[in-house]
């Protein structure tokens, strides 16, 4: 049994049942019965009839997955409300992209003898049974990222949850079957991670779905059978950089200081980095210090709350002892940089941190942001590229030059002009780059990528 605890005061949410690896491998057989039985394919009007009824039900129960999420996982109840709206947004737009994701093209035939007298198109079909594994930090918005796509595209899917936030997906795929796919197609999978290599590694998995720290990505691709399309979405320790030519300070402030201390910092896109021009650093770093220091801390499920805690005593330790090496090293400190509890940590604001502590170096995911001052252009791009972790990056400026310079510049898969970092809407692909993932996320795409290209080639007299 997993059970499932507040990580802000630590009571008891809930729990539910592991799976064992036999009954994974029943699971999967079944699933992979399915993905090869074309006699046994759901037509799209029936998918599209599944997901319809399935965003009435989440929509019905919008409440109750906001105030889960923020039990389960620690989320700003203000957040966890967005993220339940973005979840039924989410698969609106998978019913809207299914005729997109289906179109072939014609392949002009005739350019030379060999080719005369025949035509050609090309279709798409399901890939296969698809494995996702999903991430504590939107517990549901993720799940429907992976899950909805494959429900979309008429693949058979078996989903592993965050252990610290399974209960939100038992609920959404619990309403799954509830709007008529049956247990066979859409599979609950809590599990161990011994059961989750036993997936992972299994030849009728067709498409591997990964969102979640590199190290356990890139290890999990690893044991994945030859064939086996994947995606594996990580993340990034993502940069800004603040021309002098801003026009209205107190909205980048604003914009920065959402970007950073969303979720306790605990986002894969989280704005990380700020490097702000020289000429304007004194007096930035002051709005930015005032902005922090407002922010509410504490009870994710109180609606006036902006920073709840990190999903664990673990990573509250982990992340103190980051900020207290960062202190050691130089870094000053403008606001927070203590431990409230065994989870809350102060929204901790440093400037001129030493360029090689962790809190320059890698993804801190938690409420901490670094301020460094930069003199031109050319070196704020350097330093925000400096890092094998690139993702979305940002730039504030008001000169269409400098913006253009830097979109060019930055090594990012996103450049966000004049908004933070951790920016996004469902329908735009959404990647990291490297060491930060491989594959493009989004609803449209990932359906794309849980489809096979298939060409047929008809010759007449």
């Amino acid at each position: 049994m997993l059970t499932v605890n507040s990580p802000f005061d630590g009571s008891l949410v809930g729990s539910v049942k592991k799976i064992t690896q036999e009954e994974a491998n029943i699971a999967l057989a079944k699933a992979y019965e399915l993905s090869k039985d074309k006699s046994q394919a759901l037509p799209h009007y029936e998918r599209i009839a599944i997901l319809e009824k399935l965003a009435d039900l989440v929509s019905q129960e919008a409440a109750e997955f906001a105030m889960l999420i923020a039990k389960e996982g620690g989320k700003p109840l203000v957040d966890a409300k967005i993220e339940v709206a973005r979840a039924i947004d989410g698969i609106h737009l998978a019913i809207k992209e299914i005729m997109h994701t289906f179109k072939g093209k014609e392949i002009p035939m005739g350019f030379t003898k060999s080719s005369e007298n025949r035509m050609a198109f090309t279709t798409r079909e399901p890939i296969g049974v698809v494995l996702a594994i999903s991430a504590f930090n939107h517990p549901l918005n993720l799940i429907v990222h992976q899950v909805v796509p494959a429900i979309a595209v008429g693949c058979p899917v078996i989903v592993k949850p965050a252990s610290s936030t399974a209960l939100t997906c038992e609920k959404f795929v619990n309403l799954v079957h509830k709007a008529g796919l049956s247990k066979d197609w859409c599979v609950f999978a809590p599990c161990d991670i011994s059961v989750a290599e036993f997936l992972v590694a299994d030849k009728r998995i067709s498409f591997f779905s990964f969102i979640g720290s590199s190290k356990v990505g890139w290890y999990l691709r690893n044991k994945l059978n030859a064939g086996t399309r994947y995606a594996l979405e990580h993340g990034g320790v993502a940069p800004i950089i603040v021309d002098k030519n801003i026009e209205d300070m107190d909205a980048v402030v604003a914009s920065i200081v959402k970007g950073a201390y969303y979720h306790a910092g605990q986002v894969c896109i989280s704005s990380k980095r700020v490097y702000i021009h020289k000429d304007i650093i004194a007096a930035m770093s002051k709005k930015l210090t005032e902005a922090v220091l407002k922010l509410k801390v504490g009870d994710p499920t109180e609606e006036s709350t902006d920073v709840g805690p990190l999903i664990s005593e673990k990573e509250a330790t982990r992340v103190e002892s980051w900020v207290n090496e960062a202190i050691a090293e130089g870094a000053k400190v403008l606001c927070g940089g203590k431990r409230i509890s065994a989870t809350v940590f102060e929204p901790t604001l440093f400037l001129e941190p030493s360029k090689t502590s962790k809190v320059s170096t890698e993804e801190t995911f938690g409420p901490v942001l670094c301020l460094y001052a930069y003199e031109n252009l050319d070196e704020a791009i350097a330093w925000a590229n400096s890092l094998d972790l690139p993702f979305q990056s940002a730039i504030f400026s008001n000169n269409i030059n400098i913006i253009t310079k830097a979109y060019r510049g930055l090594d990012a898969a996103a450049v966000i002009v004049n908004d933070h970092t951790a920016f996004r809407v469902d329908w735009m692909p959404f990647a990291g780059r490297r060491s930060a993932g491989v594959g493009i996320g989004g609803i449209g795409y990932a359906m794309h990528e849980m489809t096979n290209h298939k060409m047929i080639v008809l010759k007449s007299n």
